[in-house]
C-alpha cells in the first residue's frame, strides 16, 4: 500500500503531489490495467515482438545520430 507522512506546515497540494508521483512509480496503476483484461498468449508474444522491434530501431536510431 502507498502512503506518505505530511509535514506540520506542508501545503497540500504539494503532498498531493508526492503521492501521486509515488504511486505511479509504483506501478500500481499499471499493474490493474495490464489485470482487467485477458490477453491470448500468442497475441502477447506478437505484441513483445512488435516492441521488441521497435525498440531495437529507436536503438539503431540514436547510434546513428551519435555517429
Amino acid at each position: 500500500m502507498v502512503g506518505i507522512t505530511i509535514g506540520e506546515n506542508e501545503n497540500i497540494d504539494k503532498a498531493l503531489k508526492r503521492f501521486k508521483k509515488k504511486y505511479e512509480r509504483s506501478g500500481i496503476l499499471k499493474e490493474y490495467k495490464k489485470r482487467t483484461f485477458y490477453v491470448k498468449p500468442s497475441i502477447e508474444k506478437r505484441m513483445d515482438a512488435i516492441k521488441a522491434k521497435r525498440r531495437a530501431s529507436r536503438e539503431q536510431a540514436m547510434k546513428d545520430r551519435n555517429s
